[in-house]
């Protein structure tokens, strides 16, 4: 039945007039005429056809017709939905309705629209084709004119879709219809509020979603975003997968979940899908750049308020992604790295005070963040690493280390990072590093980039890119096999690099050579070629590469050194192996180096120096080339030796040093070829005697000729350079030692020389005399000369008053030798040794020599972070050496006190001094370059402890024990007699004790103890001494800002100033409340007054900080609003509490009579930051109010009660009192002038600069007061409370010039009638004190 009517309505439809097909249609009932649809949909090839002519039939200027048509609109939508349907059937007649959609008037229309509605909230869409239809509807219907029925009332068109797109966001949908959904809203014009309320419902359905549907979702939301609401979609992508970023990070660490059946994202899923929504994103920023400059402005705007939540690893990932696109690059990289800075400064603010800590207790970590979208990016996400990569060199290269103006650049790398460009620095090299070892397509770009600049920065400092390479190589050196060519290419230019990148860039690269014969094989041709360069330097660098070499390319047979400080890394199974079958070869590589090095021994002192301070280091790890490298410094040596056992001196100095014109150089350093001789020569016989007990006998002979040569030349040369006097090496108290003239830079040479053999010697007897008494008689000959010595150069350097004065010259005993000896100076009491060491320790001037070495070793390891001589490189050595040296130190400065000390017949520190001294410069290197090895250090110096494990250490426990030792003497110090009581001393104990307070944990018991006991320290000892007093408060300050915020502490010091200088009013006595004994006439101004004004300072700066944080949180109008409003609450209250408790210390400074100069000027720039912070307060309120119809809190009433009461009429006295002070000054001037006419001219000059320079900052306070009350009054305004009336009337002020009155003033100051000047000033009426001054000053300034 139903297809024979279809026949028939296409047969009609087919005739020229539609009223035969109008009449036919009329008699179908609407089940037959959708059965007729249904049924050629399914069957028949017609349907197209067929519903034009339903169409046809059905015009919309009849009622019938209009619902003929809505019953087939009606009937195909869910048709085309079933999924029965063909999916081209069902686009043909989606088409064909919509064509159709414009016919159908307004009411049509919105029934066709509501049913839609239904269809989705049924959930019944399964293909969402029929949206396409639904958006024509909208379409139509919003451009419909006629009033439609909309429950009780009637609404245009507009007006009806506006309606019926709230129901539908408000409705439920179903998941699987969203991305249809979105896609449809695309076609549909919406106005703002329209698209702003659909992208937040669709946001909303993201958590609703299968994690694989979202990138789909995410790209229709983007293209969708091209109507606006950018930030919406921006701001809603990022939070969702940050928020999945927590959660994951959430279950990782509780390990349970992983049992359990969680329902949560696998980690690759996630990735995977955020990779592809990164991908999304910046397919649609090419095709539309206003994105790209909206995501930039969000994460700007909300990292303002919240840098953990706009810069997650997603939002990072997905910024350098977009980086790539060069327009956008620099504005991010900029951003990036400025949020980096701010982050890391803001750690650093927070971690410094307790105060804000308390405010802010989650620390937001920037560093560990970035490092995570590294990790991340390992899942295929190749469209981030070349961002991070760029990121990587430009944080490197915009926060380098810096090279000091004329200087060697600040070698950073051996120390802790401090400063946020150092953090950022090695942030940079981290993230390359991390880059590098995930991703390995672009290892040889990152490879190839570091080389480039290793090159290219040769003036400014490449240690950090020396670091980084060095690190990739170990993790990597395989990858670098295939660089290889891209090295070989580096090394073509080492000549032309300074020594020190040359050296760094050979270690870096050495497990290289060891896997590849042909990058060893062209440095060694570079080298060589090098060693014939004209230039030193070049010269030099080919010296260290051999050196290198010979290090590290082992013949068979020789010892491994548990010694060796040169980790190999992965490389050194294969390269040993390599070295194994090819021994022979090596062995002849190895002597071929040493044979060119050979020639260098007649080149410059810098060169031999390099090879004298090489050998050592080359011998302990290739021992094979110990008769060789023997051999070569025996014949070096006996071109210096006279064997002849009567002669003296028993070495040629003559031969060491070269004229050249004018000029006289050092020649052969011999001082230097002794130590190597000596280091070498103890080495040989401790290692490799032992174990060539079974080897062949002619061997032995050979090698036992040099060493008994060696034995006995040194031997006779100890024996004669202790009878020989100073007038044998030409050098006696009358010899000019003078830098300006030839024979006195002769002479300077030849005594630094001879005391370096000394000293050599010294080490030598000494490690060779196992305790006999007649070797330590030697050794006190020995110093004996070198004492001589020392004292006439210190003496000549004393007169020219040169600086070198009292330096002493850099010391050749060795790190190892230095703890050595100090500890059988010092802590040696085996009976056997007794008499032995009696003769050393009966040597003052031994005993503080050693100290003394010990202390400018450390210094050198301090400053460089290696030491002079053998294992001088070795960290490891090193901190034992430190460890040992502080044990002695410490036990001798606690048992044998200064006062003790006899000290006052010679001049110089005494030894106990020097002890403390040297405690406290091991501690501070210790804590710069072993940070992490702090407890064992501790460990090592509590005797009483046996061996516990590194875990188990306490450090606050073991450091408050060596406070405690310290705290003792200082009590001493301060309960001694005034005549015992030391300053340097004092001075050198407390800051002692601040750097071990550094290792106090600050919420530990043993912290308030020091805390407690410091502040008691203060206020019980009236001290007078300025520099200890200042040490003291400093160390009173650190500790209380990291236990609470110190202003009470201040206003108590203030009040102590303030009793203790008087009151700016003569006539008022101040009650005397002292505090502190420390603040007492000598100390109060300037030392405490400026430490008490520091301190208010970096408050201030605190505060500032919070009020730019509560500025951010207060415009922030995210969903946990609760959250931020008691966090607002809570800053609030802590802002104004600060600013109350220092009101009342500027409060007491301000009426404080203060001398003129430095505290008065330091005292009124920081009242004008308090009006201005005061004022940014003032600010945030008056937006607050704007805002929110919030009413100001009473605290905020107090304080500007305070400050009116308290403050600012005090301030204007203030100023009155300073400008007093200096017209005392100036009529005092006037005087003068009177008596001497001649000097008149620059005496008033110079006091007139002096009065202007220390009035300048009075206009800026004025300025700064004025406009806090010009604020004051606007927020009186906006909150209808009268803040104004705690404010006094302020003086009138008027700094403009008056023309006659500068006239006549000028004519009398020409006929030099000017003495009643001062009188006039006082003269002036007491309501204005200032009228008639300030005008008085600007008339100054412009004669």
């Amino acid at each position: 039945m139903a297809a024979a009517m279809a026949q028939r309505v296409l047969a009609l439809a087919a005739e020229e007039g539609p009223e035969r097909l109008q009449e036919a249609l009329q008699g179908l009932g609407e089940g037959e005429l959708g059965d007729m649809v249904t049924q050629q949909a399914l069957r028949g090839r017609e349907t197209a056809a067929l519903l034009r002519g339903i169409f046809r039939g059905s015009p919309c200027s009849q009622p019938s017709g209009v619902l003929r048509r809505l019953q087939v609109y009606k009937h195909c939508v869910p048709l085309v939905e079933s999924g029965d349907l063909h999916l081209s059937k069902a686009s043909e007649i989606i088409g064909l309705l919509m064509l159709e959609v414009r016919q159908l008037p307004g009411h049509a229309l919105a029934e066709l629209a509501t049913l839609f509605v239904d269809v989705v909230k049924g959930g019944s869409l399964s293909n969402g084709k029929s949206l396409e239809l639904f958006s024509t509807v909208l379409t139509a219907l919003a451009s419909s004119k006629e009033s439609l029925a909309y429950g009780k009332g009637e609404l245009n068109g507009e007006e009806f879709k506006k309606q019926l797109i709230n129901t539908l966001c408000s409705s439920k949908w179903d998941p699987q219809s969203v991305i249809h959904l979105a896609n449809m809203f695309r076609d549909i014009p919406l106005s703002g509020e329209e698209l702003q309320f659909v992208v937040e419902k669709v946001l909303r359905m993201f958590s609703k979603l299968d994690l694989q549907e979202i990138p789909p979702l995410v790209y229709q939301l983007l293209l969708l975003s091209a109507k606006g609401s950018k930030k919406t979609v921006l701001e809603g992508i990022i939070s969702f997968f940050n928020q999945l970023d927590k959660r994951q990070k959430e279950e990782q660490k509780v390990p349970q979940s992983m049992d359990l059946e969680v329902a949560t994202v696998p980690l690759d899923q996630l990735r995977h899908v955020e990779g592809t929504v990164i991908l999304h994103i910046i397919s649609v920023i090419n095709l539309d750049q206003d994105l790209g400059e909206e995501l930039i402005k969000h994460l700007k705007t909300e990292q303002q308020k919240d840098p953990g939540k706009a810069l997650c690893p997603f939002s990072v990932a997905l910024l350098l992604s977009v980086a790539v696109k060069h327009r956008l690059q620099e504005q991010i990289f900029d951003f990036l790295k400025t949020s980096i800075t701010r982050s890391c400064k803001d750690l650093q603010f927070l971690q410094a005070s307790k105060f804000l800590q308390d405010l802010f207790p989650q620390q937001y970590d920037i560093t560990a963040m970035i490092l995570e979208v590294v990790k991340n990016s390992a899942f295929g996400w190749d469209h981030v690493t070349q961002g991070l990569v760029d990121l990587g060199f430009s944080l490197m290269e915009s926060y380098e280390p810096k090279k000091p103006f004329g200087g060697k650049a600040a070698e950073a790398n051996f120390g802790l990072s401090k400063t946020p460009a150092q953090q950022a620095c090695r942030l940079g090299a981290s993230i390359l590093l991390e880059t590098f070892k995930v991703h390995e397509p672009i290892r040889s770009d990152i490879l190839e980039q570091v080389l480039n600049r290793v090159l290219t920065k040769a003036a400014s400092p490449v240690s950090h890119f020396i670091d980084l390479l060095s690190n990739i190589v170990v993790s990597a050196p395989l990858v670098l096999q295939n660089s290889s060519s891209r090295v070989t290419e580096t090394f073509d230019n080492l000549s032309f690099l300074p020594i020190d990148t040359v050296q760094g860039l050979l270690r870096a690269v050495q497990p290289l050579l060891k896997v590849s014969m042909s990058v060893r094989d062209s440095l060694i041709l570079v080298l060589q070629k090098a060693i014939f360069s004209r230039q030193l330097d070049a010269r030099k660098a080919a010296v260290a590469g051999f050196l290198l070499l010979l290090r590290n390319f082992k013949i068979l047979g020789s010892l491994t050194s548990s010694q060796c400080s040169q980790a190999i890394g992965a490389t050194q199974v294969q390269a040993d192996v390599h070295a194994c079958y090819n021994s022979a070869a090596n062995e002849a590589f190895c002597l071929e180096i040493l044979g060119s090095l050979r020639r260098c021994l007649s080149q410059q002192a810098d060169v031999r120096l390099m090879l004298y301070e090489g050998f050592y280091d080359v011998l302990r790890r290739n021992s094979q080339l110990a008769s060789s490298i023997m051999e070569t410094l025996l014949s070096q040596i006996k071109q210096y030796y006279l064997p002849q056992p009567d002669l003296l001196p028993p070495l040629k100095l003559e031969g060491c040093i070269m004229a050249q014109g004018d000029q006289i150089f050092l020649q052969e350093p011999l001082a230097h070829l002794l130590c190597c001789i000596q280091h070498c020569l103890a080495w040989y016989k401790s290692t490799v005697r032992l174990c060539q007990g079974a080897e062949e006998d002619d061997e032995e002979e050979e090698d036992v000729g040099f060493e008994q040569n060696f034995e006995e030349m040194l031997e006779s040369v100890t024996r004669r350079m202790i009878k020989s006097e100073l007038e044998d090496f030409e050098l006696d108290k009358s010899a000019d030692f003078s830098l300006s003239s030839g024979v006195g830079v002769k002479n300077n040479i030849y005594a630094i020389q001879v005391m370096g053999i000394c000293e050599v010697l010294i080490e030598y007897n000494f490690n060779i005399g196992n305790f006999s008494k007649n070797k330590f008689e030697d050794v006190l000959g020995l110093f004996t000369c070198y004492n001589k010595l020392s004292e006439i150069l210190r003496e000549k350097a004393g007169k020219n008053k040169s600086a070198l004065g009292n330096k002493m010259a850099r010391s050749f005993l060795s790190m190892g030798f230095v703890s050595t000896l100090l500890t059988a100076l010092f802590r040696d009491n085996a009976q056997s040794h007794e008499e032995s060491l009696a003769v050393l320790r009966a040597n003052t001037e031994f005993l503080r020599y050693a100290v003394s070495v010990a202390l400018q070793k450390v210094q050198q390891l301090e400053e460089t972070g290696q030491t002079d001589g053998p294992d001088g490189q070795n960290p490891e050595k090193m901190f034992q050496n430190l460890c040992k040296i502080t044990r002695v130190l410490l036990w001798r400065y606690t048992s044998i006190p200064t006062v003790v000390e006899d000290s006052g017949k010679k001049k110089g520190k005494s030894i106990s001094l020097l002890c403390l001294e040297g405690c406290l410069r091991i501690f501070n290197t210790v804590q710069q370059l072993y940070a992490a090895r702090i407890p064992q250090f501790l460990q090592a110096l509590d005797i009483t402890d046996g061996d516990a494990e590194a875990a188990d250490i306490n450090v606050t426990e073991k450091a408050a024990f060596q406070i405690r030792q310290f705290q003792r003497s200082l009590v001493n110090q301060f309960s001694s007699a005034e005549d015992d009581f030391n300053s340097k001393e004092t001075q050198l104990l407390v800051t002692v004790l601040s750097t071990l307070s550094k290792l106090l944990d600050p919420t530990s018991q043993q912290f308030l103890q020091f805390l407690t006991w410091t502040v008691k320290i203060c206020k019980e000892n009236a001290l007078e001494d300025i520099s200890c007093c200042k040490g003291l408060l400093t160390l009173l300050f650190s500790l209380h800002v990291l236990y609470k915020s110190p202003v009470s502490l201040l206003r108590e010091l203030a009040q102590d100033i303030h009793a203790c200088l008087g009151d700016i009013d003569q006539d008022i006595e101040v009650e005397s409340r002292s505090h502190f004994a420390i603040v007492n006439a000598k100390t109060a101004a300037p030392t405490v007054c400026l430490l008490v004004l520091g301190q208010a300072d970096k408050v201030l700066e605190e505060v500032d900080w919070l009020i730019k944080k509560l500025n951010s949180l207060g415009s922030d109008t995210s969903e946990d609003s609760s959250q931020a409003s008691n966090q607002t609450q809570a800053l609030e209250k802590g802002i104004i509490l600060q600013l109350g408790t220092l009101l009342t210390v500027f409060h007491e400074l301000v009426q404080t009579a203060l001398p003129a100069g430095s505290c008065v000027d330091t005292l009124l720039r920081s009242l004008s930051k308090t009006y201005t912070i005061l004022t940014s307060l003032i600010k945030h309120y008056i937006q607050a109010c704007r805002s929110t119809s919030n009413t100001i809190p009473g605290r905020l009433e107090k304080l500007v009660k305070l400050s009116g009461s308290h403050l600012t009429p005090q301030c204007y006295s203030f100023i009155t009192y300073v400008q007093n002070i200096h017209s005392e000054s100036l009529s005092f001037v006037e005087e003068k002038k009177k008596k001497k006419k001649e000097d008149e001219a620059a005496a008033v000059s110079t006091v007139m600069a002096k009065v202007l320079r220390d009035t300048k900052p009075i206009p800026n306070l004025i300025f700064a007061i004025e406009q806090y009350e010009k604020f004051l009054i606007h927020l009186s305004k906006k909150s209808k409370v009268n803040l104004m009336q705690y404010m006094k009337l302020s003086t009138s002020r008027d700094f403009r010039i008056n023309a006659s009155l500068l006239d006549s003033v000028l004519q009398e100051h020409n006929t030099e009638d000017a003495e009643n000047e001062p009188d006039n000033d006082q003269s002036t009426t007491a309501e204005q004190p200032d009228e008639n001054q300030e005008p008085k000053k600007k008339r100054r300034r412009k004669k």
